[in-house]
């Protein structure tokens, strides 16, 4: 089985809308999502109805559980709750609800998909580094291939008995110095993956946020990828 991982897209519009139609070139068997679907950008409806018409299963992120009301927002920098507060007035109640029921994992397989960590996913921890990865080890089986985002940094790191931590890095805001939106497919057969980096209309998605007056910040990172 061929599968497509997002993650991370964070209301942006145009990142999601590129990085789908590149996924229909990769003759995918299923897309998941990793959560994120919302914060930061300007288009949080229309990216939560694409993700639920085009994914066959999503988990929460951070941003998802915040605008819930899940996640209190003093964890949140003054750049997320702007986003996050814009959004809350602004979505449409059946997307929240779906967002609200989001689980935090899902499982295909020998596969773990979580928008955090593996260990206490809903606790929203970060894994930079391989120590870091190190403590999520010891929840996995042998085997056992974890993909995350939440970073928002594509990364991969190796541990005991074939265990796997794999970050898909995010479609939305990139922060690892490529403007470019980032996705991965994983072939479930032979174990193999690949980081997929896609153009699309940073301008237009930029623009959305300065039309919504959200802080600038949101985006000109989008631009150098930070």
């Amino acid at each position: 089985m061929k599968l497509g991982v997002i993650s991370d897209i964070h209301g942006n519009l145009p990142a999601l809308e590129s990085v789908l139609s590149d996924c229909e070139k990769q003759s995918l068997d299923t897309i998941i999502c990793l959560g994120d679907v919302v914060g930061y950008g300007a288009s949080p409806n229309e990216c939560c109805e694409l993700v639920r018409e085009r994914c066959d299963a999503c988990v929460m992120g951070n941003h998802d559980s915040a605008l819930c009301g899940i996640t209190p927002m003093q964890f949140f920098n003054a750049y997320a709750r702007a986003a996050i507060e814009w959004s809350q007035v602004r979505i449409e109640e059946s997307h929240k609800q779906w967002l609200s029921e989001l689980p935090l994992t899902h499982s295909l397989e020998d596969v773990l998909f979580v928008h955090a960590t593996p260990k206490d996913p809903g606790a929203w921890n970060y894994i930079h580094n391989p120590e870091e990865a190190a403590v999520h080890f010891g929840v996995m089986s042998p085997g056992k291939t974890a993909f995350i985002g939440h970073s928002h940094i594509p990364a991969h790191f190796a541990g005991p008995e074939n265990r796997r931590i794999i970050n898909i890095g995010a479609v939305g805001q990139p922060r690892d110095r490529n403007p470019l939106a980032s996705y991965l497919v994983y072939d479930t057969e032979n174990g193999s993956f690949q980081w997929c980096r896609v153009q699309y209309d940073i301008q237009k998605a930029a623009q959305k946020i300065r039309d919504a007056e959200l802080p600038e910040f949101l985006a000109s990172r989008l631009f150098i990828g930070m």
